[in-house]
């Protein structure tokens, strides 16, 4: 029997054995043991540190908040606070199941031009951009806002270049991947951050023709109709890490338009 295989049974890992199997080191986890964030679950007599299922679900969750770019102490906020971890992993699965398919998509996207570049052939322009698709939330753009703002804004889309429309959806993921660190953070709707992140979401928002956003009072209905969008809607939520997420946007864009616009 492995090492890894005793540990199982016993329902429990050494610190070597979880080091290795997160992809991460020894020197770390005695870091965030040091600081508060994961300690072992038991100490043997040798010094060795041992980590039961908990501290492992616990360290899942802390490598998933480190890639979307919290700071340590805003990671032990937001595994401080009183969350069940099972719904905090539901959410967090959401988004990352978004990302796999759109990635997916992208991927298969590309390597089909690849192969036919290399084959001779023309790519078709149908398949190139699976996965950049702009024209998913079509029907409820023309029933909120006219289908005349639905028209403007697909001929901006598609008048850009192929180079400038994946870095539109680049800016578009990067928004989205922070809106879902900063509601799981922790800090409130109206902090700092939060106001930073709604200046940049409507920013991107009015940067787009066609939206109805000729006066302030236009601006202010159209961000605060969105974010009640956000939230109405699982597909918009997904954007966010699910409906938890979702509320946070809605309510950080109220607060920025009561404000400020």
């Amino acid at each position: 029997m492995t090492r890894e295989e005793k540990g199982d049974a016993m329902e429990e890992w050494s610190i070597q054995q979880i080091a290795r199997l997160a992809g991460t080191t020894s020197r770390t986890l005695r870091h965030y043991a040091d600081i508060g964030l994961l300690a072992p679950s038991r100490v043997g007599g040798n010094g060795y540190r041992y980590y039961d299922r908990v501290g492992l679900v616990r360290l899942q969750r802390i490598l998933l908040l480190r890639d979307l770019g919290l700071s340590l102490p805003q990671i032990a906020g937001v595994l401080n606070r009183d969350v069940n971890a099972h719904d905090a992993l539901t959410h967090h699965l959401s988004w990352l199941r978004q990302e796999q398919d759109r990635l997916t998509r992208r991927i298969a996207a590309v390597g089909a031009t690849i192969d036919g570049m290399e084959g001779g052939e023309k790519p078709m322009a149908h398949d190139m951009f699976d996965g950049f698709d702009h024209t998913q939330y079509r029907d409820e753009v023309i029933e909120r806002w006219g289908q005349g703002a639905y028209a403007e804004g697909d001929r901006w889309w598609r008048g850009m270049s192929s180079a400038e429309q994946r870095d539109w959806q680049q800016r578009v993921a990067d928004l989205g991947r922070d809106w879902v660190a900063a509601a799981q953070s922790g800090i409130a709707p109206d902090a700092p951050e939060a106001t930073a992140l709604a200046e940049r979401h409507v920013r991107w928002l009015t940067g787009i023709p066609g939206t109805p956003t000729g006066t302030p009072a236009e601006t202010k209905a159209y961000v605060i109709g969105l974010g009640e969008m956000y939230v109405a809607d699982e597909r918009f939520g997904a954007n966010y890490g699910g409906t938890a997420g979702a509320e946070f946007v809605r309510d950080a864009l109220r607060a920025y338009a009561d404000a400020n616009l």
